[in-house]
């Protein structure tokens, strides 16, 4: 089984929120090493092109995209998903140090932990 870490950018059949469709699109693993290592899922959060719109409560600008393994400028949404790691279509890429730690502050806020 590939091994998937806390912050790499993996292509994923992801879920609209009101369940009806999926769009395949990047996202961004936020589940632990430890739970990626020893669970058959991980948990994600979206990632999007469509940055025009950015300053939604809760969204978070990659400022390293290409790093990322992203062809655009892009944001990460506030759309948690459990996917189960077949469903991984490939991995693109990793986020940053300084990305990952901007996306788990605006985690914390939007959570309120």
């Amino acid at each position: 089984m590939i091994t998937y870490n806390k912050r790499d950018i993996v292509l994923v059949p992801f879920p609209f929120s009101d369940q009806t469709f999926i769009k395949k699109r990047p996202a961004v693993v936020i589940s632990s090493n430890d739970y990626n290592n020893y669970s058959f899922d991980i948990i994600i959060m979206a990632v999007t092109s469509n940055i025009e719109a950015y300053s939604k409560i809760g969204e978070c600008l990659i400022n390293n995209y290409k790093e990322a393994g992203l062809l655009k400028p892009s944001s990460i949404k506030p759309a948690i998903s459990t996917i189960n790691k077949s469903l991984i279509l490939r991995k693109l890429g990793t986020l940053s140090l300084k990305d990952i730690n901007l996306m788990e502050k605006i985690l914390r806020e939007l959570l309120g932990l």
